[in-house]
């Protein structure tokens, strides 16, 4: 089944809202997740978050689906409707009207829950005044009771053990009718959607439907006040329970003591109030020795009521409704079927489903005070985190269910600061861009300077009568001037008149890979060859290659050896390296020469400085 409750992302608009009105923080923020997130678990069913959505991003559990599937079932459907209707219908001149138009949705009983109410009353009259020690809860309300077993599950054994009057009243229809029926359930709140998947068997309820639901079944179906005739509740008829929507209708249905010295049942209505007197239940009931009969208050503004407010107007509604119905009351008749019915088993049984979270550690509660302001004042309340006092609001974000930026205060102050680094960053910006003007001007001037030396070195290049081409390291030719494409001949030059400079032309194309190679041996070991004289084709090349940059590119000049003024000139260089060489070993043999000379000179005048020597002896 779906969650109760769901938010529409592409609607929600982080407003935060409907974390703040949550009684029991139920919709979690988390700076994980970009939207709030329902907690279906924690949830009681209230409906504030939908009641308090500007943008409408938050709906209930659709059931109108349900019941068009239902209403196409050939077994007998009964309707029982709450007694609410008179608050929620008021455009509508007479409720027998309206009992006409939902019997038109191809319906066969329509049954106020009014009457479930009064037998509900009479088993609270009857637990109230037989005292054993224990005292009571009322658990009419779903919200409350959810309230109990979420958030105070040690009042498990204090709830009423009653079911609500929705499952009460579906008992009594199942009895007259028959288990072989459809029920659904015509209501102000939405918690009852989930009340009616607790139950089966002969408290069945096979779905829950909102006032605004069946007010857009009237509208898709066309049912219309003026196009249908009067028509009464099927039998049994309500009593006092006609005023079950105000917050003393059932006590005054089951004819409880009011009187403020001697009753021993307070009755609450109302959010604040129900937590309250719920804590304060808790704490004193030994003191205090009341039954507490409490309501959220939904019955006349609930979720599943389409308009809001005026409270003393509703309730003046439900009053005059009451009156109205109870004008040709036959109380004999009302009073043996309330004989008959209460025979039935309304007993019920509560499990406690803990949702309180653990306390965090006291270090963590100081982490996120001093997050929120540092000198934060624990116990101001500013009205606007939908927390009692910012300690409250310190504790759940230690917790991690709510975010610091719901905290106006953080958020002013995240503000200012926030505008005084966007400004600062607006003067940091200005000067960036005054920077970065001033170095697009320096970089188109370089720009500038750089074609014009482009310009320049490719006219240079053209002028010169060698063959000049450079290669990349895939021996891509990165350009090439038009002497090296004469030199390849007819092809490089064809290709030349359609690619200038052959540039991304393969050198593999136009030279073998002996001669690839040596351009690959340079870009890869940047070391230089100088006038290596090669062969292509039949044309006998002069080659130098010279690293430009490393790894990447090299340069080649290629001179064709057939061109008469390369021949002269590299005779000219070749016979003066010859001659330079000739020199070079004459000179070695000259100096060979003159040191032998030397050396025979040196034993000659030895030989006769020794032979001298001898004479004279």
């Amino acid at each position: 089944m779906d969650a109760l409750i769901k938010i529409d992302y592409s609607t929600c608009t982080n407003c935060f809202t409907c974390v703040r009105i949550c009684p029991v923080k139920a919709i979690k923020v988390s700076k994980m997740k970009a939207y709030p997130e329902v907690q279906s678990n924690r949830c009681i069913g209230c409906g504030d978050c939908v009641n308090a959505c500007v943008p409408g991003a938050i709906h209930s559990r659709s059931s109108i689906d349900d019941v068009k599937h239902i209403l196409k079932s050939k077994l007998k459907k009964v309707v029982i409707v709450s007694p609410s209707i008179s608050a929620e219908f008021d455009d509508i001149t007479d409720y027998r009207k309206f009992v006409q138009m939902i019997k038109s949705l191809g319906v066969n009983y329509v049954n106020e829950v009014s009457f479930a109410v009064d037998v509900l009353a009479s088993k609270y009259q009857s637990l109230f005044n037989d005292f054993k020690g224990r005292y009571y809860i009322s658990s009419c309300d779903p919200v409350v009771v959810n309230f109990v077993e979420k958030y105070h599950p040690k009042l498990i054994r204090n709830l009423a053990p009653f079911v609500p009057p929705m499952i009460a009243m579906a008992k009594i229809v199942r009895m007259k009718y028959g288990q072989n029926i459809k029920v659904i359930y015509i209501g102000p709140d939405i918690a009852s959607k989930d009340v009616a998947l607790k139950f089966n068997s002969d408290g069945k309820v096979d779905v829950v439907l909102t006032f605004p639901e069946l007010r857009k079944l009237f509208s898709e179906l066309k049912i219309d006040e003026n196009l249908v005739d009067f028509s009464e509740f099927d039998d049994p008829i309500g009593y006092k329970g006609s005023l079950y929507p105000i917050i003393n209708g059932f006590i005054q249905a089951a004819d409880i003591d009011e009187n403020l010295l001697t009753s021993n049942v307070i009755s609450v209505e109302g959010k604040k109030e129900m937590f309250e007197s719920i804590n304060e239940f808790e704490s004193n009931v030994k003191v205090i020795h009341r039954n507490l009969h409490v309501t959220y208050g939904n019955s006349l503004s609930g979720p599943g009521i389409t308009s809001r407010g005026n409270k003393l107007f509703k309730e003046h509604l439900v009053t005059t409704y009451a009156n109205k119905r109870l004008s040709n009351f036959f109380r004999a008749e009302w009073y043996d079927n309330l004989l008959k019915y209460q025979s039935l088993d309304y007993s019920r049984e509560f499990q406690p489903d803990d949702q309180r979270l653990d306390e965090p550690e006291p270090e963590k509660i100081e982490e996120a005070l001093k997050v929120l302001g540092g000198r934060v004042d624990r116990h101001t309340d500013c009205g606007q985190c939908g927390y009692t006092t910012c300690r409250d609001f310190a504790v759940d974000m230690a917790k991690g269910i709510v975010i610091p930026e719901m905290c106006s205060t953080f958020a002013i102050r995240n503000s200012k600061y926030y505008t005084q680094t966007l400004m600062e960053l607006n003067e940091k910006l200005a000067t960036t861009r005054q920077a970065l003007h001033e170095t697009e001007e320096k970089v188109l001037s370089e720009h500038d300077t750089a074609l014009q030396a482009s310009e320049l070195t490719d006219a240079i290049l053209e002028k010169l009568r060698a063959g000049i081409v450079f290669v990349d390291y895939k021996m891509k030719i990165v350009k090439a001037n038009n002497t090296f494409c004469t030199i390849l001949g007819e092809e490089a030059e064809e290709i030349n008149e359609v690619i200038p400079g052959l540039i991304g032309a393969d050198l593999n194309k136009f030279f073998a890979d002996d001669i690839c190679n040596l351009f690959s041996y340079v870009i890869e070991n940047s070391e230089s060859i100088d006038g290596r004289d090669v062969r292509h084709e039949n044309i006998l090349l002069n080659l130098s290659i010279f690293p430009i940059r490393e790894n990447h590119i090299a340069g080649g000049i290629v001179r064709d050896m057939r061109a008469p003024e390369v021949q002269k000139a590299e005779v000219t260089r070749r016979v003066s390296e010859v001659i330079d060489k000739n020199l070079e070993m004459v000179q070695k043999i000259g100096f060979l020469l003159g040191e032998g000379a030397s050396d025979i000179e040196k034993m000659l005048n030895s030989v006769i400085k020794i032979y001298d020597n001898d004479s004279k002896k």
